[in-house]
């Protein structure tokens, strides 16, 4: 295992770069990262609308988000490689497909995390914001989300570990990213498939455990800062 890491080490962290495109590790994280940044305003629409008083609203939010959640990523990564080139009418790169079908599936989860944060507020928060004569949209704008943003960010830290191990998947549709770059090392070496797969789990694990202890340093803080506000 030590001498597949030594002399592939460089693919498994950062593809064939800079000789060729970026992969492995680099491109699993710029996935992930790029999947939240572009699910989290979407999963914020949606967490409105599940909460929204227009009923109609919320019944074609909850659609959505049931029917994804009912459906495995595997199958929502099929449909993406076949429709979004289809509605685009050109070719789309294997990033960008995985990009869109991650977003789509993981914009469902997060919408339900926005909600749980929304409805989990005092009702004295709403109350009192109808009180001072706030819209609905100025209440959510200006008193709601703020607050409940602020205490949804340990679950959005977490929900991007959970990207990070869903980004594997996309070694099906071509993307080089690190289950992909351990699929290719295991095509050279053809004798060492269980040193090369778990190197792979090795990898994930440490990634992950990082990123986890990350959050977790993070959620102490944020509520260490929580205490504060409500002393004062």
């Amino acid at each position: 295992m030590i001498e597949i890491l030594e002399r592939y080490g460089l693919i498994l962290l950062i593809g064939q770069y800079p000789l060729g495109p970026i992969g492995g590790l680099t491109m699993t994280l710029i996935l992930a990262a790029s999947t939240l940044i572009l699910t989290l305003p979407l999963a914020i629409l949606i967490g409105i609308a599940r909460t929204s008083p227009l009923h109609w609203l919320s019944n074609l939010a909850a659609i959505y988000v049931n029917t994804i959640r009912g459906l495995p990523l595997l199958l929502v990564i099929f449909w993406a490689y076949f429709a979004v080139p289809l509605l685009a009418g050109k070719g789309i790169s294997p990033f960008t497909t995985m990009l869109c079908a991650l977003v789509a599936y993981e914009t469902a989860y997060l919408g339900e995390v926005v909600r749980a944060g929304i409805t989990a507020l005092p009702k004295g928060q709403t109350e009192a914001s109808k009180a001072l004569g706030l819209s609905y949209w100025a209440m959510m704008q200006k008193v709601i989300l703020p607050q409940a943003l602020f205490n949804m960010i340990p679950s959005i830290l977490n929900q991007f570990v959970v990207v990070v191990k869903n980004t594997s998947l996309a070694y099906i549709i071509g993307v080089d990213e690190l289950t992909n770059a351990a699929y290719q090392i295991n095509g050279q070496l053809l004798t060492k498939p269980f040193e090369v797969y778990a190197l792979l789990a090795i990898t994930y694990f440490c990634v992950c455990a990082l990123l986890t202890a990350g959050v977790d340093r993070i959620t102490k803080s944020l509520r260490t800062v929580g205490s504060r506000h409500s002393v004062v």
